[in-house]
């Protein structure tokens, strides 16, 4: 799950890592009074989506004068961000960040991750903050910094210290380095968080440390440990599919093809939606009904899938083990009833129950094809929709 850099922010400041003073708006009146009552000599006006690049697109907007203030908040609040995160269609800006600015001497690159290769919590630090540290990663690798932390004895002060000589930093901010890495450890650990970033990180002239700009990613799985993180979730920021999805416990993702697939289990997916890449279409969705599914579970599942305009056609591949086929069959069909079908539609169903699934199929005098292998169903479905 992911969260907005103010609502980052706040969760900083809970763990006493230094932040700039700011506020969040949604309207051009609040932007106004906060200004007001901020009264900085320079002050930073940021679009609030969830996406990189907002500098590079124009969300981000810096002036002297306060009265300035409200004329950004104007030019921002409802404008669409195009930036290389949110695709072509971009995001609606619906708030603002507006907070001080610093008086910067330089800037560093932090985050904190778990290494998928050794399961540990890594530290990543560089020198080159403020740029995109893919980038620093390609083209000069040297300044790449790491320090993994062994999740069984924890954080501890040498890790930090490390890092902040391998750094180069001043005697002034090691200490409160030291100390700012404890704090976004605690902070990941508790919270179940899978990517805390800073970038950049400013040492200001008078040698104080500033998270100039945080990101912080949840995992989905860890947030029932934690109310007050599921609480921040924005929807108006996610597809509304699905959003939809995730409330009948679906494992679903939009994608830009144009071929909707309903299948059971991961591995299963990824194998059709290679299949249907294979015999010349592309994916539409990733769609993973589970293991235990129930006929309202495919219902709605069906339901998504031909709410998406993209879709030109529908492979439904199960393999009945744990869920049985009769039920995809079953949710099918009640779907049929309440949607129209305006695309085709392609059935495999192997593994339990499977003839009796395919005798309903067949019984329904639903307008469909059913198949008996992943890839003859894969170039069924293309054929089809290239009639």
């Amino acid at each position: 799950m992911n969260i907005h850099e103010f609502q980052a922010k706040q969760l900083f400041s809970q763990f006493n890592i230094p932040v700039p003073r700011g506020k969040a708006v949604a309207s051009v009146e609040e932007a106004k009074a906060w200004a007001e009552e901020l009264r900085s000599s320079v002050y930073v006006v940021k679009a609030q989506i969830h996406a990189g690049g907002r500098g590079k697109a124009g969300g981000v907007k810096l002036t002297k004068d306060r009265a300035q203030v409200e004329t950004l908040a104007r030019e921002l609040l409802g404008k669409v961000l195009v930036t290389h995160q949110t695709g072509p269609e971009g995001r609606k800006v619906q708030r603002l960040l507006i907070e001080e600015g610093a008086d910067i001497a330089s800037e560093l690159y932090v985050s904190l991750l778990v290494d998928r290769a050794s399961g540990w919590p890594v530290f990543i630090a560089s020198r080159a903050g403020g740029m995109e540290i893919e980038e620093v990663a390609a083209h000069s690798p040297e300044k790449i910094l790491k320090a993994a932390i062994d999740p069984s004895s924890g954080y501890q002060a040498f890790h930090g210290r490390m890092l902040a000589f391998r750094l180069g930093l001043g005697k002034e901010v090691q200490n409160p380095f030291v100390q700012m890495l404890g704090h976004l450890y605690r902070l990941f650990m508790e919270k179940g968080a899978t990517l805390i970033e800073i970038n950049p990180l400013v040492i200001t002239r008078d040698q104080k440390l500033i998270a100039l700009d945080a990101k912080v990613t949840f995992d989905d799985n860890a947030l029932y440990r934690n109310d007050d993180i599921k609480a921040l979730r924005d929807l108006d920021e996610e597809d509304p599919l699905e959003v939809r999805a995730s409330q009948y416990g679906l494992n679903y993702v939009k994608l830009d093809g144009e071929i909707g697939c309903m299948v059971n289990g991961a591995g299963l997916a990824m194998a059709t939606m290679d299949a249907i890449k294979l015999a010349g279409s592309f994916p539409a969705n990733f769609l993973d009904v589970g293991g235990g599914a129930s006929k309202e579970t495919v219902k709605q599942a069906f339901t998504i899938l031909m709410s998406d305009s993209h879709v030109k056609g529908v492979f439904i591949n199960i393999f009945g083990g744990i869920v049985r086929c009769e039920r995809i069959a079953g949710g099918v069909i009640d779907a049929a009833k309440e949607v129209s079908i305006r695309v085709p539609l392609v059935v495999r169903l192997e593994g339990t129950n499977a003839e009796e699934a395919r005798q309903m199929l067949a019984a329904s005098g639903l307008n469909l094809v059913v198949v008996r292998t992943m890839w003859e169903g894969a170039q069924k479905i293309v054929s089809l929709i290239r009639r």
